[in-house]
């Protein structure tokens, strides 16, 4: 991968704290959820309740599709990424912790919160398979597709 796409798209996550992620339910309709992360690197990291419906779909199938983007009033100012990846449950309690405290900086809001016990939670480690970084100040559309 390109040094300056990688950088690229390691920005946007960085700039970026929400995304949509979109996995198949059950009944096989896509069901799209707007979820917090962190990453690390090109990894992304997704914490939800262990008996919440985007946490069974993923054990149920570990392939989502997710978008991160934000907010522009100028058309051709429109970037982002979409990715095709696979989510993986994070057993390691050392990972899990890490992971939590780096949480904690990216959304300092949820400091607030009570700190999740490990039994009610899961936390996902999202790896790509392929990104495409949305950049139309290069043109309309224009897309950079990496696979990995």
């Amino acid at each position: 991968m390109d040094s300056t796409i990688r950088n690229k798209i390691i920005d946007l996550l960085h700039e970026h704290r929400i995304m949509t992620v979109a996995r198949n339910r059950p009944d096989g309709w896509p069901q799209a959820t707007t979820v917090g992360y962190v990453s690390d690197g090109l990894t992304l990291y997704l914490l939800c309740g262990t008996q919440s419906q985007k946490a069974q779909n993923l054990v149920r199938d570990n392939r989502l599709s997710l978008a991160i983007d934000h907010v522009v009033t100028d058309p051709m100012a429109i970037e982002g990424l979409s990715r095709a990846a696979r989510a993986y449950p994070v057993g390691d309690r050392a990972e899990m912790s890490r992971m939590l405290e780096v949480l904690v900086i990216k959304h300092p809001e949820y400091a607030a919160f009570p700190k999740p016990k490990p039994e009610e939670i899961l936390i996902f480690r999202v790896v790509p398979e392929v990104i495409s970084v949305l950049d139309y100040s290069k043109g309309f559309g224009h897309t950079d597709l990496v696979t990995l």
